[in-house]
């Protein structure tokens, strides 16, 4: 039963995170040490399925609850105090960085030319992605109004690329729809859900969201399944090299993050931007005092 709980708030971590955009859950995972077990269950489902499924079933419903109960909480913590809140995750991902740096470098020694090349690589990436990433002057509700099959297949291509973010630790799914234009979208819709238990005779609303996290899920689960099964071979053949990479992953989502517009959205005053700087210090020292004693 303890087991079960843990999953569960372990998958609460996970879903609450994945609301956030340039915050990737697979990087809580690894802080929370639960990322090999989660990829490892999925590749071995076939093999051992009663065995997978006491972890699977906890862990993704508590990913389930906090995607839907903390979309309309980070969407207002996100507005009104964008600051100490985008902080406080970018702390949660620099503190992690100097475990993942002594998970690789072996002791004695400096990294190589190739080395350094596989970590630079991936960080570069994030800092182009962070250039390109563009900005929607549409409303959630506007964009919605139209969407036909077209766009449904839109959002299912949507969905695999992010699931493909999901799966690796530093890559965020929600950044991932962020820069491909249609994460306003999408937490509009998972905080709609919340009218579903007093309008569940309003056949407009329940189709606006079928619309939306339908061709969604359908995508984040095929694209999901192929990135996991890539990766858990990856880890098993190329552990280091893995983790190699994900270390630039983190080092340029910092960057990537900073340079966020949302995280300057709202009051940008000296007591924001003081609570902003405590909120990302408490981040680093959560994630590096976790991190320590499960990576």
């Amino acid at each position: 039963m303890r087991r079960a709980v843990r999953n569960f708030v372990n998958g609460l971590a996970f879903g609450v995170t994945e609301t956030v955009p340039g915050v990737s859950g697979s990087t809580i995972a690894v802080i929370l040490g639960f990322y090999h077990e989660f990829i490892g269950a999925i590749n071995h489902f076939r093999k051992e399925p009663k065995k997978h499924l006491g972890f699977l079933i906890p862990l993704l419903l508590g990913a389930a609850a906090g995607l839907v109960a903390f979309s309309s909480l980070i969407d207002y913590l996100l507005t009104n105090f964008s600051f100490p809140t985008m902080s406080f995750f970018i702390g949660l991902i620099a503190g992690v960085i100097p475990l993942i740096f002594k998970k690789v470098k072996e002791p004695g020694t400096w990294f190589t030319g190739r080395e350094m090349g596989i970590i630079l690589v991936p960080m570069a990436l994030m800092a182009v992605i962070s250039h390109l990433k563009g900005v929607s002057v549409e409303s959630p509700a506007e964009v919605i109004s139209r969407i036909g099959i077209p766009y449904m297949l839109f959002i299912f291509v949507s969905g695999m690329i992010a699931a493909a973010a999901l799966v690796i630790p530093a890559v965020s799914g929600s950044f991932m729809l962020l820069l491909i234009g249609i994460y306003p979208l999408v937490t509009y819709t998972l905080a709609s859900l919340r009218l579903v238990p007093t309008n569940l005779t309003n056949t407009a609303l329940m189709l606006d969201i079928a619309k939306v996290l339908l061709p969604l899920g359908l995508g984040i689960i095929i694209g999901g399944l192929a990135m996991i099964r890539l990766v858990g071979q990856l880890l098993k053949n190329h552990y280091r090299t893995v983790f190699l990479i994900i270390l630039g992953l983190l080092t340029g989502s910092v960057y990537a993050l900073f340079r966020e517009p949302m995280v300057f959205q709202s009051n940008m005053s000296a007591p924001i931007i003081a609570v902003g700087v405590a909120t990302l210090c408490g981040g680093a020292v959560v994630s590096f005092m976790i991190g320590k004693k499960r990576l």
